[in-house]
């Protein structure tokens, strides 16, 4: 009897797919736009105010996503995990430059198309909401507990200015982190084209990349302005 072969078999492992399939543009990440400043001490906190409400939509696209996927035997394991960057980023800008902040700082075109692909991923089974869900949350846990640390120092900003990189209800980040990579597996592995998921991982990526210099060229017009 002749064993029937997929023709788009889920890798063994579609998280280190990602890892391997986005690395060059995570690289490209650290070294470009914004995030290359934040990460050398030389961004404003107005640069990282305009960035941090640049990522809100992307999170709420992502979280309503999952609520809306939460009953599915799919991506609930996900759902289940809560992980609620968007309400911890209103409070941060709340707390940086008061509670009108969403009337006065400027979403930008790149913004707008990054949460925008975010809600398209999230339609139909969800699946490719898990490459969104990768890139953005395990970035926070990794990478982004050591940007914590550069901003209260290069910015000097308080703890209630960086609650986008506290995890309150999980004690043990790193446990967090293994755990919530292997639901990552769990979630993509019950879907027939893991291809397609870390092909959305480059698509997220590359929004990304995009949003950080469109922010990084956006703060320095405005700072050339204030001159």
């Amino acid at each position: 009897m002749t064993a029937i072969v997929a023709d788009h078999p889920a890798p063994a492992s579609v998280v280190t797919a990602l890892y391997f399939r986005t690395r060059a543009l995570h690289v490209e990440a650290e070294r470009t736009g914004i995030m290359r400043d934040l990460l050398h001490g030389d961004a404003s906190r107005a640069g990282y105010v305009l960035l941090l409400r640049n990522l809100f939509p992307a999170y709420c696209a992502i979280e309503q996503g999952l609520e809306r996927h939460q009953g599915s035997p799919l991506l609930g394991v996900l759902a289940h995990y809560r992980l609620d960057r968007a309400p911890a980023i209103e409070s941060d800008l709340a707390a940086l430059c008061g509670e009108r902040w969403i009337n006065d700082i400027p979403l930008l075109p790149a913004g707008e198309l990054y949460a925008s692909r975010i809600a398209e991923a999230a339609e139909g089974d969800g699946a490719q909401l898990i490459a969104h869900a990768y890139t953005r949350y395990l970035g926070d846990l990794s990478g982004g507990q050591i940007l914590k640390r550069l901003l209260s120092r290069s910015l000097e900003l308080r703890s209630a200015e960086l609650t986008f990189y506290d995890f309150p209800r999980f004690p043990d980040l790193d446990a967090l982190k293994a755990n919530y990579r292997q639901a990552l597996d769990q979630a993509a592995a019950q879907f027939p084209n893991g291809d397609a998921i870390v092909e959305e991982g480059v698509l997220a990526f590359s929004h990304n990349i995009a949003l950080s210099c469109a922010v990084q060229a956006a703060a320095a017009r405005e700072s050339a302005a204030t001159r």
